[in-house]
């Protein structure tokens, strides 16, 4: 009996999408719907989920592995029922570590020539130079967080001719990137960065991280990017150190909680820039790839790139 791939990614309605997208670049992988009622589970199942419903564990319990549409899985881990002796595979692949890293550089360049003001100004129809001159190889960005999509970013800004440095809990090198690890260099981490791009993992440790204290040991007037996780980051902090100057513009595409109510004062700040979710969301056809790719992997006995370490929570 061949592996087959059941899918509950997006609900009920987002099947049709998914088949055709196998269909297309995975003929071979045979799929079928979570929610069809005639669906009994195999031994050779696997699982490509989102947010799957408390009353779902105990079917993916009896997967032979589950793949996350997300680079995170901590809302998965979240759940007390969720199995983890079934083995977790985070979304990636080229497209999305690319995707990543394009929208960072997008993010950082305009910061660095604060197209925020450009982009308000033309709301209100004036024509006013706000002229940036700080280029790029003179500019310090630091990456919070090195793993495969953390490296992948510094290294992108590396040779597009930036001065990077990364941050990440253990000790690391990375080609082009000064690394500075542990909580005690943090400090001696910020001090270096015009603009700090965040991708930490979801961990306890990382909750609430970045609040005003972190921010103070920033450069003044330095930009913020986060594609890490919302609750990193203590948006009252986030809020007063863009009022007073300590940061000069954030970009977050990553808030808390998601959708970000209209009433938060997040999405009326002339210096915050408020993206969906959508930093390295890949195409659904290069997501199939990967998750056709993963299944084979785990369906002979391998271990993907991205399995999770389910002990540490990513």
């Amino acid at each position: 009996m061949s592996a087959r791939i059941v899918i509950s990614a997006d609900g009920e309605k987002a099947f049709e999408s998914w088949r055709q997208a196998f269909a297309s670049v995975a003929p071979e992988v045979e799929v079928c719907s979570w929610y069809d009622p005639t669906w009994e589970p195999r031994p050779d199942d696997y699982a490509l989920v989102w947010r799957p419903k408390p009353e779902h564990m105990e079917r993916l319990a009896q997967m032979k592995g589950i793949v996350c549409t997300g680079a995170g899985v901590d809302h998965l881990l979240a759940h007390t029922g969720f199995p983890r002796h079934v083995p977790l595979v985070r979304m990636g692949g080229e497209q999305t570590a690319r995707l990543m890293a394009d929208y960072v550089l997008w993010a950082v360049i305009g910061l660095l020539r604060d197209a925020r003001t450009w982009a308000v100004q033309q709301q209100q129809g004036l024509w006013r130079n706000n002229v940036r001159s700080q280029p790029s190889n003179m500019t310090r960005v630091g990456v919070m967080g090195l793993g495969h999509l953390g490296a992948y970013v510094a290294q992108v800004l590396a040779n597009v001719g930036f001065c990077v440095s990364g941050w990440k809990r253990s000790p690391a090198e990375l080609d082009g990137v000064t690394v500075k690890h542990g909580m005690d260099n943090l400090p001696a981490f910020l001090v270096d960065v015009d603009v700090l791009v965040n991708l930490l993992p979801a961990t306890p440790a990382t909750d609430g991280l970045i609040d005003y204290t972190f921010f103070s040991h920033l450069p003044k007037g330095a930009g913020f990017v986060n594609v890490g996780r919302g609750r990193h980051v203590v948006q009252e902090d986030l809020l007063r150190a863009l009022d007073d100057g300590t940061l000069s513009g954030a970009v977050l595409d990553v808030v808390t909680p998601e959708p970000l109510p209209e009433s938060n004062a997040l999405w009326r700040h002339p210096r915050i820039t408020i993206t969906p979710h959508v930093a390295s969301e890949a195409s659904r056809g290069m997501q199939a790839r990967y998750v056709a790719d993963v299944v084979a992997c785990l369906a002979q006995g391998k271990k993907p790139a991205l399995l999770c370490d389910v002990k540490r929570g990513y």
